[in-house]
């Protein structure tokens, strides 16, 4: 008896052992906003538990003036503020412009994006400044959707070079994994501009810094837990790049996953300084299902990057 107990104790072992402990075996906590799907129907007038939580999220992707009120001071309350940054963002994502939360905006809300916020102007918002561009020529007329950040930052030309390590808080995925999915991406950036991009050695200073963190990790911008902030990267030169830990990553995402490559694209066009294009065939859509492989640079992105780099 004694002998079949250490080997059932040895094989727990074994088991332990050969499967290490990473973020995606953390995930047990459930989808941040499954609370969505009780807000279905909502109006203006109402009051339903819940839309505070809302308010704070479409604050902090664009849509609700920043500047407004203190998050501590959002309410329940469906009013007329709430009512039209609803209204913006179904238009933005060519919905129904119902200014209900209505299934088909409840839907768009749960899709797992990212945490940078959306080209929206207000007259008093930190986006105010932001810009879309058209393209016009004699035979054909076309709507470029690309954006820039405020104040048009970007690379200087004398750092078209740029060097990039790795620092996380927290270990997720192999390494080698992450490095091998990082410089596939830089090289989809590198094919179509004058830009070249090359891991620093271990311990050396770097222009971009990419890792893993969870919740509030000190930038200003916490993660929300698993299931709908993916990552955000910030605007040249700051070169920070976040993965949230909280999610379950993969190279070959099956349909609870999220892809590590097609996120890096898109954050490192913001780190180039490319903002959101409302564009869906885009890289930098912000948006991207779970379960999704998006690695490949659009038309858009391409004539974004190039005319932000154009002088």
């Amino acid at each position: 008896m004694a002998t079949k107990l250490s080997l059932l104790y040895a094989s727990i072992l074994l088991l332990v052992f050969t499967h290490p402990f990473t973020a995606q075996s953390r995930t047990l906590k459930s989808n941040t906003f499954e609370f969505l799907q009780n807000l279905e129907g909502c109006q203006k007038g109402q009051n339903v538990k819940g839309l505070k939580e809302l308010k704070h999220h479409l604050k902090n992707i664009g849509y609700y003036p920043k500047d407004h009120q203190p998050d501590i001071k959002l309410s329940d309350d469906f009013d007329e503020i709430f009512e039209s940054a609803l209204k913006t963002y179904q238009k933005n994502y060519r919905l129904k412009v119902t200014g209900t939360l209505d299934s088909d905006t409840i839907k768009e809300l749960m899709i797992p994006r990212c945490g940078v916020p959306d080209p929206i102007n207000h007259n008093t918002s930190k986006q105010a400044g932001r810009t879309e561009h058209d393209s016009k020529s004699s035979k054909f007329h076309t709507v470029s959707h690309y954006s820039f950040f405020r104040g048009t930052p970007r690379w200087p030309s004398s750092r078209f070079h740029l060097t990039y390590t790795f620092s996380s808080s927290v270990q997720v995925v192999d390494m080698q994994e992450l490095r091998s999915a990082c410089s596939r991406a830089f090289q989809k950036w590198a094919d179509v501009t004058q830009f070249t991009f090359q891991e620093a050695s271990e311990g050396s200073q770097a222009d971009i810094v990419i890792g893993f963190q969870s919740g509030d990790h000190g930038d200003g911008d916490p993660f929300d837990g698993p299931g709908h902030i993916l990552a955000h990267a910030f605007a040249p030169t700051n070169g920070r790049f976040h993965y949230d830990a909280d999610e379950k990553w993969s190279t070959n995402p099956s349909a609870d996953e999220v892809d590590l490559e097609s996120v890096a694209v898109h954050e490192i066009g913001h780190l180039l300084g490319l903002d959101h294009s409302m564009d869906q065939n885009s890289i930098m859509f912000a948006e991207i299902p779970q379960g999704t492989i998006k690695r490949e640079l659009g038309q858009d992105d391409i004539a974004g990057i190039r005319a932000l780099y154009s002088n």
